[in-house]
C-alpha cells in the first residue's frame, strides 16, 4: 500500500512540474510567434480523448486526495493516468515549440 502511496504522489507531482515547466513560454515576454500560432483539428472527434484524459485525472486526483491516497486500486489507476496524460502533454508541447520556432 505504501508504494501505490508514493508512486501516486510523485505522478501527481511531476505532472503538476512539468505543467507548470510547460507554461514558461507562454509567460515570457515574447509572445508574437504564440499570436500567430493557430491550431488547427480535422475531426473534432480527436478532442474527446484528451478532454476524458484531463477529465479522469481530475476525478482520480480528487478521489485519492479525499480518501488520503488510501485506496491501492485509486492509486494505481491514478498513476497510469498521469503517466499518459504525461506522455500526451509532451508530445503536444513538442509539437507546439516546433511550430513556433
Amino acid at each position: 500500500m505504501k508504494t501505490s502511496q508514493i508512486a501516486a504522489k510523485t505522478a501527481t507531482r511531476l505532472f503538476l512540474i512539468f505543467l507548470c515547466i510547460a507554461l514558461v513560454p507562454f509567460l515570457q515576454g515574447d509572445n508574437s510567434k504564440l499570436g500567430q500560432l493557430y491550431l488547427t483539428v480535422p475531426n473534432k472527434w480527436t478532442l474527446v480523448f484528451p478532454v476524458l484524459l484531463m477529465l479522469g485525472f481530475i476525478a482520480l486526483f480528487v478521489l485519492c486526495s479525499i480518501k488520503k491516497y488510501k485506496a491501492v486500486d485509486l492509486n494505481w489507476l491514478l498513476v497510469l493516468n498521469t503517466v499518459v496524460l504525461l506522455i500526451y502533454g509532451i508530445t503536444l508541447f513538442i509539437r507546439i515549440y516546433h511550430a513556433i520556432k
